[in-house]
């Protein structure tokens, strides 16, 4: 397991059904990050709400469900960080993940805290409203983690399962539990 790509955005305004919206969605790839306990430095969020914080501070997305998402917007670009992932990782798959269990990943310590539940900017990001539930459904939601230890993260960093969360519970599993109870 290893990261693919570091992510950061700046605020960007985009016309989301006819009204203005600010939003950090549109991630571009940088040499490092630097993480900090509840945010990572030089990123956007812009709804504290559902982003960032303690349980949301970096959010992780496999490469391997880009291949998936080309087929699905053949005209779309998808250069890392389309999904608004900090970090693009490589070989740390949704099915895999137990929710609690504790990654090193560059000099940071991560744990995973839950699944992403996307708010309408991913749809606003894809340009269609469709997208949320398309995204749920998919199972390929991506991961947030809290920080235990801040730390740098850079391209190529291995990424070290520290200790399995003890929850029994992977994200696809919070992710179908939530599908069903809809």
């Amino acid at each position: 397991m290893n990261v693919i790509s570091t992510n950061i955005a700046n605020p960007r305004e985009v016309i989301w059904k006819g009204t203005p919206e600010i939003t950090g969605i549109y991630k571009v790839p940088v040499d490092v990050l630097t993480i900090k306990k509840y945010f990572v430095e030089g990123d956007t969020v812009s709804d504290l709400r559902v982003h960032g914080c303690e349980n949301k501070a970096v959010y992780g997305y496999p490469s391997e469900h880009y291949p998936f998402w080309q087929d699905e917007f053949p005209r779309m670009k998808m250069p890392w960080g389309t999904f608004g992932e900090n970090i693009t990782t490589e070989g740390l798959l949704e099915n895999d993940i137990v929710i609690g269990s504790v990654y090193r990943v560059g000099s940071a310590l991560l744990q995973v805290t839950q699944p992403r539940m996307p708010c309408y900017k991913l749809a606003a990001r894809f340009g269609t409203s469709s997208m949320i539930r398309r995204f749920m459904k998919s199972l390929k939601s991506g991961f947030y983690f809290t920080v235990l230890e801040e730390g740098t993260v850079k391209p190529g960093n291995p990424i070290t399962l520290e200790k399995v969360g003890e929850t029994g519970h992977t994200i696809v599993d919070v992710v179908k539990s939530r599908e069903e109870s809809e």
